[in-house]
């Protein structure tokens, strides 16, 4: 019966290959034979020659007479020598019971066909909060609605078959072309692409492991083609469609059709069709509900335009599907910080792949603190009613603690559910610019050169020109000029042009070079940039700007974020922990970050813009503060820090329209940063930043930077030893 099974399987195989690919494997079987023989003639030559150097040796010990000593020397036994076809022949036949043996031992294990209905039972995956609160489950559930094929609509099994499987119908269970593809596009594209089948991956889900080994492609591919032979093309491809997963708990295609547009499978058109079939993928990364919803609209796309080059569709038809507005059914409430937990599902199926992930019963404890997430969620609300006439329809907020990284609150938009506003985008990973948010990258970068809090810098009207490019002329948020200010007041009151003509002075590529290191992900082409770089010109992330706040917060030491405290797998075996006191990377001095915190916190020096007794003050604490608000009013920032927190928030709108009105320091985001940090800070002791050694403390003369005389108001200063005045005002 296993002869039977073998032999039935090789010739489909061949079948399966081509003919080219046959005479191949016949020329490579020819070659085989004659390295064989050769190989059987080699060890003749060595073993007659061994043969004779010994009758050599015995014939010399012969001659061989030593006084008063006679014996004989034994006659050495040669067995008669085989010929060369014997020889060969022995060991063709090793080689075949070796194949025969691989072969046997291959099939020998494999589950039978019959066997695709049952699967191993799942378990859930829980995420937590750090205080053990349950945020979410993830779990896959084995309750599916089955359904005919007949009852599935043509064009969702055209789209399936198009983006899966285009040769579905040609192959007997796998595609050397298919799989030649995929390699030839990983190693070109640098893109790993599957190269598996609508059968294989049928095969792979039901009655494989997961594991990937060479021997269990073998079983699959082995598998796959026992599968042909056992079912039909349409059976095959109904199995495949109930059993495919579209993400968490949705199986197969009459559930999806039901938890994404709420019908059933038989009335989706094409442009849902289309949609459903980009999912199974990656439901994680497609899905309408995580945390880039814009890559299932591209799938999508991607899907229909496949369609149309295996000519199941037209080219009118799948435009009319693209520009078809999808109308999703609402997603049950049963989840927790909904924006952080998508953003830590999607970091747990890039480390550990979605199917552990959905069926592996991991318990995942993450940095998030649920009390905080909450509160933050409420004042967001709360606060973006109060604006709603000035078009500002979305905000989000992120508390981090700057030491270890940790992500204490993630509200990634006003409403996760609101989905007819993309209420499940998360502004947090958004690329937005930062308006003058930016500018201690800039600042940071001009200490480093020499600069100093005390330097006295223009603020005065000037204009660039720049070969190729219309003049610019900078100015300042509220189109005045104050003549010489220090660079405190120029950074404390947020003076745009003073910070232009400083990034002039020092150069784009080092406030570049210096924001990268801070944490800015995003400035990846410097060539994109020029000197408006400091008043919010280049777009960053909301994650990002919290790691750059926390390097000044940790006095120049930089962690990056992190949400995953510990991962424990179903058997309780830890599989990460997080360590809070692992070694950070100092980015920046930590005289410069002193420096930089001690200017932020300095009401007196924001006075001039904000007044006195701004929202940019929480009483009775110290909290270094920046805003920003970008020329256009498309983005509005708040940006806070103590030692152990950093609040980041942003407001506008998720289609870059602009705000009506916005005024930094009293609208828009800081009404919201100003209610977080209070609340966080509530019940807190006082705490501030230690002086770094390498800092004095000198009398200077604000209006000239110099030391102080008997003819000017001093004020005291913090300089970098080896930077301050030595020249008193009268002197100069």
């Amino acid at each position: 019966m296993k002869a039977r099974t073998a032999l039935s399987f090789f010739l489909l195989l061949l079948q399966n290959l081509g003919r080219p690919v046959f005479y191949l494997i016949l020329a490579g079987l020819y070659l085989f034979l004659w390295l064989s023989a050769a190989l059987g003639r080699f060890l003749f030559f060595l073993y007659r020659k061994t043969k004779e150097f010994l009758l050599d040796q015995r014939q010399q010990l012969k001659r061989l007479t030593l006084p008063q000593i006679s014996f004989k020397l034994p006659h050495p036994y040669f067995p008669p020598l085989p010929r060369p076809k014997t020889i060969l022949a022995f060991f063709l036949v090793f080689v075949f019971l070796l194949t025969v043996y691989f072969f046997y031992s291959l099939f020998l294990p494999l589950p039978n066909p019959d066997a695709l209905v049952s699967r191993q039972i799942p378990q859930t995956t829980k995420i937590y909060d750090r205080n053990g609160e349950l945020l979410y489950k993830i779990y896959r559930n084995q309750n599916r609605t089955l359904v005919k094929l007949n009852n599935i609509p043509l064009h969702l099994q055209q789209a399936v078959i198009a983006i899966e499987d285009a040769e579905f119908y040609q192959h007997h269970g796998f595609s050397l072309r298919g799989i030649l593809r995929a390699i030839q596009k990983s190693l070109t594209a640098r893109k790993i692409e599957g190269g598996s089948t609508i059968t294989q991956q049928l095969v792979k889900n039901v009655l494989l492991s997961p594991e990937k080994t060479l021997k269990r492609k073998l079983e699959e591919i082995v598998l796959s083609i026992l599968v042909e032979q056992k079912f039909s093309k349409a059976e095959i491809l109904q199995m495949y469609l109930n059993e495919v997963n579209f993400g968490g708990s949705v199986y197969g295609v009459e559930e999806a059709a039901q938890t994404y547009f709420n019908k059933s499978v038989s009335d989706l058109d094409l442009a849902e069709s289309a949609f459903l079939a980009g999912l199974p993928a990656s439901p994680t990364i497609y899905s309408p509900f995580g945390t880039h919803p814009e890559l299932a609209y591209e799938r999508q796309t991607l899907v229909l335009n496949r369609m149309v080059q295996e000519n199941f569709i037209t080219q009118k038809q799948a435009m009319e599907a693209k520009n078809k507005t999808l109308s999703f059914a609402p997603q049950a409430k049963t989840i927790k910080a909904p924006h952080f937990v998508m953003y830590v599902k999607e970091q747990l199926v890039k480390k550990y792949g979605e199917s552990l992930v959905e069926e592996g019963g991991l318990e995942v404890k993450t940095t998030l603190d649920l009390s905080r997430q909450i509160q933050a969620e409420k004042i967001l609300n709360e606060e973006l009613e109060k604006v709603k006439g000035l078009h500002i329809q979305n905000g989000g907020v992120l508390v981090t603690n700057p030491e270890s990284g940790e992500i204490l609150a993630m509200v990634g938009s006003k409403d996760y559910f609101d989905l007819k506003n993309q209420g499940n985008y998360n502004v947090t990973l958004a690329q937005r610019q930062p308006g003058s948010s930016i500018k201690p990258v800039n600042y940071a970068a001009a200490l480093s050169l020499g600069f100093t809090p005390a330097t006295i810098i223009p603020d005065t009207p000037i204009t660039y020109h720049v070969p190729g490019q219309p003049p610019y002329s900078p100015q300042n948020y509220d189109r005045k000029f104050r003549g010489n200010v220090s660079l405190r007041t120029a950074l404390g009151s947020s003076l745009n042009v003073p910070a232009v003509k400083v990034l002039s002075a020092i150069g784009v590529n080092r406030m570049i070079e210096q924001g990268k290191k801070m944490g800015i992900t995003t400035w990846s082409d410097p060539s994109r940039f020029g000197l408006s770089l400091t008043l919010g010109g280049g777009e960053v992330k909301m994650v990002d700007m919290a790691v750059v706040y926390g390097t000044l917060a940790n006095l120049g030491q930089k962690a990056e974020l992190t949400s995953i405290l510990e991962v424990k797998d179903a058997k309780g075996r830890i599989l990460e922990k997080n360590d809070p006191k692992k070694e950070k990377e100092e980015v920046l001095d930590p005289k410069i970050a002193f420096l930089l915190n001690d200017i932020l916190k300095d009401n007196e020096a924001r006075t001039p813009v904000f007044g006195s007794h701004s929202l940019l003050v929480i009483p009775n604490h110290t909290v270094a503060v920046k805003t920003g608000t970008t020329n256009n009013l498309k983005d509005n920032w708040a940006i806070g820090y103590t030692p152990s927190f950093v609040v980041v928030v942003w407001v506008g709108n998720n289609d870059s329209s602009p705000m009506s009105r916005v005024t930094s320091g009293i609208s828009g985001a800081t009404p919201v940063w100003h209610r977080v940090m209070a609340e966080l800070l509530k019940d807190k002791p006082e705490e501030t930043w230690p002086i770094p050694e390498g800092i004095v403390r000198l009398e200077i003369c604000p209006a000239t930077g110099s030391l102080s005389c008997n003819l000017c108001k001093g004020k005291w200063e913090y300089f970098i030893k080896g930077t301050e005045p030595k020249t008193k005002c009268s002197d100069q």
